[in-house]
């Protein structure tokens, strides 16, 4: 069928205003339509994080439902995150992608680990907090070649959102994947709100957004 949009960030899209996501978030609209993303990140993945079932009791008997938590992400600077309940599963996880669509954000990346110095995005720029519930995440810039050393759950937001290499600590109870996805969600958010000076931007090499990065293989000399 063909997208007939509500919203005027959705008619600026249809219209060819808006032709990227950055430019779609820098508009400033509410994102309220799940097919701007689909038209602006065609190469946008979804990965199912928690899926629970959930019962009730009525006066007419036992209720189960279905409560689903998603993430998607471009695999270069963009990332959100949506839950959802439902009688049935399918129903359930797409409308949790649909909510991660519209609450997704553009994060920094940049070279902030006095380690390496390489000059490449591969990276979070500075160290980042989140926390939601009792879990409380600190996530560190780290230097080329260490990969995600964090959890599973955070790695695979770290995974989406296009950050290659980074060092993590967690406590509370993160074995509620649901409130150490949220918290770790609130600390890619950080690196977006958080303001950052052009000197600053251009000696970490800070970018927001979409990036190509190109990192050079590693000679005998550097390991």
């Amino acid at each position: 069928m063909e997208w007939i949009p509500k919203t005027r960030l959705g008619q600026m899209v249809l219209n060819g205003e808006v032709t990227t996501m950055s430019q779609a978030i820098a508009t400033g609209l509410p994102l309220r339509e799940a097919e701007v993303v689909d038209i602006l990140l065609p190469d946008i993945q979804d990965e199912v994080i928690d899926l629970n079932m959930v019962q009730r009791m009525t006066d007419s008997g036992r209720r189960v439902r279905f409560a689903a938590t998603c993430i998607v992400g471009n695999g270069d600077g963009f990332i959100g995150i949506g839950r959802a309940k439902g009688k049935e599963v399918g129903p359930s996880i797409r409308k949790a992608i649909d909510k991660a669509k519209l609450n997704i954000i553009e994060i920094k990346r940049g070279c902030g680990s006095w380690e390496c110095g390489c000059g490449t995005p591969h990276t979070l720029p500075f160290e980042v907090f989140g926390r939601t519930g009792s879990v409380e995440v600190t996530f560190k810039p780290a230097p080329r070649g260490i990969s995600l050393a964090v959890g599973d759950v955070a790695k695979s937001l770290f995974t989406l959102a296009g950050i290659k290499d980074a060092w993590g600590f967690a406590r509370g109870n993160t074995k509620t994947k649901v409130n150490y996805a949220l918290a770790t969600f609130e600390a890619l958010r950080m690196t977006s709100t958080m303001r950052v000076s052009q000197e600053q931007a251009r000696a970490q090499n800070i970018l927001t957004g979409p990036v190509e990065i190109a990192v050079p293989a590693l000679t005998g000399e550097e390991e």
